[in-house]
């Protein structure tokens, strides 16, 4: 996982599997840099994600409640369409901006 932070923009770019083992550390690591840099918006990028289960929801889920306490907007990219898809049925694309 690769966290990039640019004119108020943090850029967290998930890689690898996302199950119940791996989203603990991505969930600590995007939200101890969420906190430190306080952006104006967050962007979780899937793109270089090859499996996700549900927790790839819980992952988004979470990120979001963090980033609106302290302000920021969420977005989502790089999802393949069956995990798009999961997730916006998920109720999440009344959260957070797919891109």
């Amino acid at each position: 996982m690769d966290i990039t932070n640019e004119n108020g923009i943090l850029t967290v770019y998930l890689t690898g599997e996302i199950d119940h083992h791996s989203a603990r550390a991505m969930r600590e690591r995007a939200d101890t840099e969420l906190v430190k840099r306080r952006p104006k918006t967050l962007i979780l990028d899937f793109s270089g994600v090859s499996f996700m289960d549900s927790s790839g929801v819980g992952l988004v889920m979470g990120r979001y409640k963090t980033a609106a306490a302290l302000g920021c907007g969420v977005q989502v990219r790089g999802l393949r369409p069956r995990d798009r898809r999961i997730m916006e049925l998920s109720g999440l694309k009344k959260l957070v901006a797919f891109q």
